[in-house]
């Protein structure tokens, strides 16, 4: 914007309007630009940054295999269930970003997971939300009741996932919800309920309507709706729906109607199927049979299972991530000028006394944890002097003292260490 008239006025190099017909008016260089042209431009910014699946360094779409080579970065096993995620993602954000390229309408493919505990299924929703630099919230499938029960209506999920975006609905619509313990909705008989079962079919059939694809309202501050009420309203058509469970019990299911016998995740070789592999099985019908309504699991048409991590998972989860839990406490030691380290066995029997809590990755850190919290009280007491702290087996299992690497410092110069001098 130049003073191009007579008069003097300042006008909007890109739009032509004066100083009054604005609110603000940003001078640079020689040219002006009013604040109406600088949001028009921001729009125009977002809308090209709209794109959802992640690129690489030439601008091209990540494939699934691309994908899942990035979550093999964070997330270790699981092959399966990241090929199907990676898919399933992949073709779900391209349906969103391409709408108009579209002949015929492509349903949304919401995600069910299946896994122990510990086993990484809450892991690889949050990681594919990194990944995909998307909007995320969890939830929790046990604190969720039927609308007018005493509980959490499930519209407040929405909320979260709000919230994790500061309010800005149009990146809302295009997030992921994960919702953790859905198998603790379950119905709790093969047989409709004659009472009100408001924690496990009602919450199903409260889900339904978000999880398919609705304009849902959300009380701006959660809690529960009551009249006179303003509303956020969100499509929930966009939103992808991963919901995951531990479905302990389900392997019986699954072992009877495929006519095996023994049962476990880890049970030896019977009949014609590992028993570790018979979530590989699963069919709609199991989940029927496990409570599940028929509604809630047509809603879910891609199933992962996750199998049970064993010690060389659990050893490797240790180390080899980016993120690696190790590497997370020797950077806690860094900071503090301290080198720290674990000797191969005293991480083998951090992996021992984990398999013991039968609590999969997840028990992981409590060990550690338990393990190093004499050493992290003292040792910042001491960093002037230690170079560096060695973690022994006998630190991780009798909770001895861990060997300590002092530092030689330096004679000071001017002092002779000659008594006859």
């Amino acid at each position: 914007m130049t003073q191009n008239d007579k008069t003097g006025v300042i006008k909007c190099s890109f739009c032509g309007k004066t100083q009054v017909e604005v609110d603000r008016i940003i001078y640079g260089r020689g040219v002006y630009i009013c604040n109406e042209c600088v949001d028009l431009c921001t729009d125009i910014l977002h809308e090209e940054n709209d794109s959802i699946v992640p690129q690489d360094e030439e601008g091209e779409i990540l494939t699934p295999r691309q994908l899942k080579k990035q979550l093999d970065r964070f997330v270790i096993g699981q092959e399966y269930a990241k090929k199907v995620l990676s898919v399933a993602v992949y073709n779900h954000y391209k349906r969103i970003n391409t709408p108009k390229k579209l002949k015929t309408r492509i349903q949304k493919s919401n995600i069910l997971l299946l896994g122990p505990t510990g086993s990484g299924k809450t892991l690889l929703a949050r990681t594919l939300a990194e990944l995909l630099k998307v909007p995320f919230a969890i939830a929790d499938a046990t604190a969720l009741t039927e609308a007018g029960y005493v509980g959490e209506d499930v519209e407040n999920i929405l909320l979260n996932l709000i919230q994790a975006v500061n309010y800005d609905i149009d990146k809302a619509e295009k997030g992921i919800i994960y919702i953790d313990e859905i198998d603790k909705i379950a119905r709790k008989s093969d047989n409709p309920s004659i009472t009100r079962d408001v924690s496990g079919e009602g919450v199903q059939q409260a889900l339904l309507k978000i999880i398919e694809g609705t304009v849902a309202n959300i009380p701006p501050t959660g809690g529960r709706k009551h009249p006179h009420q303003e509303y956020l309203k969100l499509d929930t058509s966009n939103i992808l729906f991963i919901v995951g469970g531990a479905f302990e019990g389900i392997d019986k299911i699954i072992a009877r109607r495929i006519g095996q016998k023994k049962l476990g995740f880890g049970s030896v070789k019977t009949g014609t199927v590992k028993e570790k592999k018979l979530l590989s099985e699963i069919q709609p019908e199991d989940l029927l049979k496990f409570g599940l309504i028929p509604e809630f699991i047509g809603r879910f048409p891609v199933t992962a299972y996750l199998e049970e991590l064993d010690a060389d998972d659990l050893l490797r989860i240790l180390t080899e991530p980016e993120d690696a839990l190790i590497s997370q406490y020797k950077e806690l030691f860094r900071i503090d000028g301290i080198e720290l380290s674990f000797t191969d066995e005293a991480l083998k029997e951090i992996v021992k006394k984990t398999s013991s809590l039968k609590t999969g990755a997840r028990g992981l850190r409590r060990i550690i944890e338990n393990t190093m919290l004499d050493i992290m009280f003292n040792i910042p007491d001491e960093k002037d002097k230690i170079k560096e702290v060695i973690i022994t087996p006998g630190v991780v299992t009798a909770g001895e003292d861990p060997v300590k690497v002092i530092e030689k410092k330096p004679p000071v110069s001017g002092k002779s260490t000659n008594k006859g001098a």
